[in-house]
């Protein structure tokens, strides 16, 4: 017996109360190894073939499939880890190095019987430290799998708030240069004495012309450009300054030469330009005000869309409007569906809501629409179904990319499996659908063939477990 051995596993927690003869066995049937730091002690997808009981250091686990910034696992002195009793596990799933100088004790998988015949207080205590790995290892790949998709999601929400956001700022930057034109054309009328019947002719013509604005249909880009060069011409040939500036601002609004040559019978030429430039800067800040608006609306429709999506300020468990749910999904991954993919819906108005963890219901969504989009490349059509179907709520996403090969179908729930490239997929999301959908108490499948892949989920109604 190796009594400085048996010494050292007194101080393992697990160990600690085992008998002199039991840990005699354990240190006779041990083989000791030792790592520096930055030593390689298990690589990935080797044959899970040994028990292994810290006595000395500290090691680092990480899934270099993945990628080698990924850790997942730590371990040290005390622990007991590597193969276990039990476990299905047939190979690593992570790569240890050592973190600081290391020694270890092995016991191969082919002395499990025999040690558990032998000592079978170990049994129990093995298994204990097997589901709290498990357990813990499943926490942190949903944390993981969380943060690419909140990854995913912030990125394209940057993108969609930025587009108004910035609109927005140019316009009111541009409103300013608009507004001084405008009060410096007023003060040229001012400057004339016009009589007061005039000023409210000027004002009646531009209240009419902004009317026409906002209720005016948009034109074709070439009948546009024609309308363009003509009150150009006409506002050159009566003196008017920058009128390869206005003339835009007046054709968008509807104004016509036959406009101008009414307007120029009732003011005279000297005033004809300033009355012309307050004119087009009138159009051109009501036209602001209105990108503005537009803009505001957007960036208020993606923050409501942002807080039905996580279902900010409500309990975690509440009465679920999925079809909400997968509309607040669509605006949040408008980014990457808006360039290509055409979004056909089949809404059951007469949906019940079912009592859900919300939030978790929208990140199958997410998964799905995400996984659809990735297999059509971008370019297709996804029609997404609802549909009541006895005590369940069916929902249905069938997508016209290349399909799934039948060879991988029955793995594509299974974790870290991916057909994505290194870096660009974790092997979770699929994984995550299916943990929700059955934490729900529902279930999800697949039916796949080139041209047509449908996932279907059902959950049900009435949830009185959840």
């Amino acid at each position: 017996m190796n009594a400085d051995l048996v010494k050292e596993f007194r101080n393992i927690p697990i160990l600690a109360d085992l008998t002199d003869e039991e840990l005699g066995w354990l240190a006779d049937h041990s083989e000791i190894a030792t790592a520096e730091a930055g030593e390689l002690i298990i690589h990935e997808n080797d044959p899970a073939d040994s028990m292994i009981i810290y006595l000395e250091g500290e090691s680092d686990g990480r899934r270099e499939s993945a990628g080698p910034d990924t850790p997942v696992y730590t371990a040290r002195a005390g622990m007991v880890t590597g193969m276990l009793p039990f476990s299905r596990m047939t190979h690593y799933t992570i790569t240890m190095r050592a973190v600081t100088p290391l020694r270890i004790a092995r016991i191969s998988k082919t002395l499990f019987p025999e040690m558990l015949n032998k000592i079978p207080s170990l049994g129990p205590r093995l298994v204990g430290i097997l589901s709290d790995r498990v357990r813990e290892a499943t926490k942190q790949d949903l944390a993981r799998e969380k943060l690419a998709s909140l990854g995913k999601l912030s990125a394209g929400l940057a993108h969609e708030l930025n587009n108004p956001a910035a609109a927005a700022a140019r316009a009111a930057s541009t409103l300013r240069a608009i507004f001084e034109k405008r009060e410096q054309a007023s003060l040229e009328i001012d400057q004339q004495n016009l009589p007061p019947e005039a000023r409210a002719t000027l004002r009646l013509i531009e209240g009419k012309a902004r009317e026409i604005q906002h209720d005016g249909k948009p034109m074709n880009a070439l009948d546009l450009s024609d309308i363009q060069s003509e009150l150009q011409s006409w506002l050159d040939e009566h003196g008017v300054n920058d009128g390869w500036e206005v003339a835009p601002v007046l054709a968008e609004a509807g104004v016509r030469v036959e406009h101008l040559e009414r307007l120029a019978q009732k003011f005279s030429a000297p005033v004809m330009g300033a009355v012309i430039t307050r004119f087009g800067a009138t159009l051109e800040i009501s036209r602001l005000l209105t990108d503005i608006e537009h803009s505001s609306c957007r960036i208020s429709e993606l923050v409501k869309a942002i807080k039905e999506y996580s279902f900010m300020d409500e309990a975690p468990r509440q009465e679920v409007d999925v079809a909400k749910g997968i509309e607040s999904t669509l605006i949040m991954l408008n980014h990457k569906l808006k360039h290509g993919i055409t979004v056909v819906k089949n809404f059951d108005p007469n949906l019940p809501r079912i009592f859900s963890y919300g939030s978790e219901l929208n990140q199958v969504w997410t998964n799905l629409i995400d996984n659809a989009a990735d297999a059509m490349k971008g370019q297709g059509k996804l029609r997404i179904r609802t549909m009541r179907e006895g005590d369940d709520v069916l929902v249905e996403f069938v997508d016209n990319g290349p399909g799934i090969p039948p060879e991988i179908q029955t793995k594509i729930f299974d974790p870290f499996f991916t057909t994505k490239p290194i870096g660009e997929g974790t092997g979770l999301g699929l994984d995550t659908v299916y943990r929700i959908v059955r934490k729900h108490r529902g279930n999800v499948s697949v039916v796949s063939s080139p041209g047509n892949t449908c996932f279907r989920v059902r959950l049900p109604i009435q949830n009185p477990r959840l």
